[in-house]
C-alpha cells in the first residue's frame, strides 16, 4: 500500500474520477467511424452470417448466468462477502455480461451503429457495476451500494446521448469511451490506492490483463484473421473478454474474508 493518508488517496480517486467526467466536455466530439463494421471474418455457418463473430458471443452467457447462480445460492457466496448486499454490483455486473452475449450476437448478425448500441448497452452496465463492486469493497461500502443505480444509469445514458447524437446529426462517443475507459483506470487505480478486506484481491490485475488483451485483439481483427482464416481478432476478443469475466468469478470463488486486523479498511 502507498504510505500516504487516506485522505490523500481519496483526494486522488476524486481527481482521476473528475478527469474522466470532465474529458467529454473538453475535447472535441468523437464520431463513431463506419469502417468499424466491416470486420475481417465474414464467413457464413449454418445460416447464420459472420457465424463466428456471433457463437464466440456464447461464453458470455454461460459466465454471466454461472456468476448470478454463484450469487443466488452457493453456500461458497457466503464466505465471499461481508454483507448480503454486497453482491448486488456483481449481480448487476454477471447480468450485464449474460445481456452482453445477446446484444453482441444481434449486432455481429448485420453490423450497423443501431445494432451496435445494444452491444454497448449491457457493457457499459458492467464497467460500471464493476466499478462500483470496488468502491464498495475497498473504499466505504455505504459510498459503493449507493452509487450503484446511479452509476449504472450514468453508463446506459452514455450509450444512449451517442446514439441520440448520431442521429440528431452532432455525433460524440466521447462520453460512452469515458465511461469504458474511465472505469478500467479507476479499477485499477481503486486497486492500487486501497486496501481489500478480502484474499486473492490482486486477481483484479489478471481480469484487466485479459480485458487489455481482448481490446488488442480488437484492434488486430484483420492482422490476426489473415494469419490462417481460422479465428479473427475480433472473434478472438470475445474469447478474451468472456476470460476476463470468467477470472472475476474464479476470484469470487476462491476468495474468503481477512481477520479483521488485516482488512485496513474504513467505512
Amino acid at each position: 500500500m502507498p504510505r500516504i493518508s487516506r485522505r490523500a488517496r481519496l483526494g486522488i480517486l476524486a481527481a482521476g474520477s473528475a478527469g474522466f467526467a470532465l474529458a467529454p466536455f473538453l475535447l472535441p466530439p468523437l464520431v463513431q467511424p463506419l469502417g468499424y463494421h466491416d470486420f475481417a471474418d465474414k464467413r457464413a455457418l449454418l445460416g447464420i452470417p459472420h457465424a463466428l463473430d456471433v457463437v464466440t458471443n456464447l461464453p458470455f452467457l454461460l459466465i454471466g448466468l454461472a456468476g448470478l447462480v454463484f450469487l443466488s445460492g452457493s453456500p461458497r457466496a457466503k464466505t465471499a462477502f461481508r454483507i448480503a448486499a454486497e453482491k448486488w454490483p456483481y449481480a448487476l455486473f454477471f447480468l450485464a455480461v449474460a445481456l452482453t452475449s445477446a446484444g453482441s450476437a444481434y449486432y455481429h448478425l448485420a453490423p450497423d451503429n443501431a445494432r451496435l448500441a445494444w452491444d454497448r448497452l449491457p457493457m457499459s452496465m458492467g464497467f460500471m457495476a464493476l466499478l462500483t463492486a470496488l468502491i464498495a469493497e475497498r473504499v466505504s461500502l455505504a459510498a459503493g451500494l449507493r452509487l450503484l443505480l446511479p452509476l449504472v444509469t450514468l453508463g446506459l445514458a452514455s450509450v444512449g446521448y451517442w446514439r441520440w447524437s448520431a442521429l440528431a446529426g452532432r455525433e460524440n462517443l466521447l462520453p460512452y469511451l469515458a465511461v469504458q475507459f474511465g472505469t478500467a483506470a479507476l479499477v485499477l487505480l481503486i486497486t492500487g490506492l486501497f486496501p481489500s478486506p478480502y484474499t486473492r484481491a490482486h486477481d483484479i490485475y489478471w481480469v484487466a490483463a485479459l480485458y487489455l488483451a481482448a481490446k488488442v485483439a480488437e484492434g488486430l481483427d484483420t492482422g490476426l484473421f489473415a494469419l490462417g482464416g481460422v479465428l479473427s481478432g475480433h472473434s478472438l476478443k470475445h474469447l478474451l473478454a468472456a476470460g476476463a469475466a470468467y477470472q472475476l468469478l474464479r476470484m469470487l470463488l476462491a476468495r474468503e474474508i481477512k481477520p479483521p486486523a488485516a482488512q485496513g479498511v474504513r467505512q
